[in-house]
């Protein structure tokens, strides 16, 4: 019986040593992404001098959530306790980037200036 594409090992990877599926890929993109956020939010801060979140911030939550989310629910793994950690915080960052774009519109993130 043959894997889903994205079950399959990546045999470009194979020298590392790993077994990397492209499910685990999108999950280890995902979960990087969404901890990659507080740096995001750490260098706006810095530059402002104050405590600010920069739009970047929730773009980084939603994407980084639903891969991640993607992960636990496609992939071989379907591990419900992932499933439950990232549907929450999915759902709160589209809704707190929905309330930003309300706020400041469209235009350019005004929070690093």
């Amino acid at each position: 019986m043959d894997l889903p594409l994205l079950d399959q090992p990546l045999t470009w990877l194979y020298w590392t040593g790993l077994h990397v599926t492209g499910w685990k890929l999108i999950g280890y993109t995902g979960a990087l992404m969404f901890g990659g956020r507080w740096l995001v939010q750490f260098v706006a801060s810095r530059r402002a001098g104050k405590p600010v979140i920069p739009r970047l911030f929730w773009y980084m939550s939603v994407v980084g959530s639903l891969m991640t989310l993607s992960y636990f629910l496609f992939s071989a793994k379907q591990d419900s306790v992932g499933v439950l950690q990232n549907l929450f915080p999915a759902f709160t960052a589209l809704y707190s980037l929905k309330l930003d774009i309300a706020h400041r519109g469209w235009k350019r993130d005004k929070a690093a200036h």
